[in-house]
């Protein structure tokens, strides 16, 4: 049986990596991904669309100057694109969040099983926590960015806003990243507490071995003998 320092300090981890495991399905369920805001022109209207979505859905909404808007419409990201630069990218970005959330998951189950027993395999103690936390905070950075590089460089908003309006001229975008976004941060955050935690209690181990030692290396030389 673990002793209850070790059961304290593992079932700390199993809490922050549990919480990575419901922040990633927060961020995979939402689509306050992103809200970009659109200036128009079109033949019969000028104003602005706004466009907020997610992985997966999204919803936009005409604010016209002159013309009459369009009733807002819900949309399926991955549906209304075309096989093209910015929906490979898409997918490849969910794969990533979703590695991260397996990940996570490992995780979890492996501090969880650490504060109730002291497995022999190695990489079923603290090294396969730094792995996966590691493999995880690394997948998620990566969504980060990929999906950021969709919106700047691959010009993601405009793409779907034409699709949704194609009558409409494009004259600029603005973008705000909103709450799903940013959680990601709040997941790599619990990645580096979970190994923090893992880390200082191998650090305390280590010294509660060497002060063990200690007498022995110190003991006279008959006492040891006899």
């Amino acid at each position: 049986m673990p002793t209850t320092q070790k059961t304290l300090m593992f079932l700390s981890s199993f809490v922050t990596s549990l919480g990575s495991v419901i922040t990633i399905c927060s961020i995979l369920g939402t689509q306050a991904w992103i809200t970009s805001t659109l200036a128009i022109t079109g033949s019969f209207s000028n104003g602005s669309v706004i466009i907020t979505y997610g992985l997966f859905r999204g919803k936009s909404t005409q604010e016209l100057i002159q013309g009459l808007p369009e009733l807002d419409k819900d949309f399926e990201v991955l549906g209304i694109l075309n096989d093209s630069s910015p929906k490979s990218l898409q997918l490849v970005t969910i794969l990533f969040l979703i590695l991260s959330l397996l990940t996570s998951l490992l995780s979890s189950g492996f501090t969880f099983y650490n504060s109730i027993s002291n497995p022999y395999q190695t990489f079923l103690g603290p090294m396969g926590v730094y792995t996966w936390n590691g493999i995880g905070a690394f997948s998620i950075f990566l969504t980060m960015v990929l999906f950021v590089g969709n919106t700047q460089s691959n010009h993601l908003s405009e793409e779907l806003s034409q699709k949704l309006y194609p009558t409409i001229t494009i004259r600029g975008t603005t973008h705000s990243y909103g709450y799903s976004f940013w959680l990601i941060l709040l997941v790599i955050l619990l990645n580096i507490v979970t190994v923090i935690i893992i880390f200082f209690y191998q650090k305390a181990r280590y010294q509660q071995k060497q002060a063990e030692r200690k007498p022995m290396e110190y003991a006279p030389r008959d006492g040891i003998l006899f």
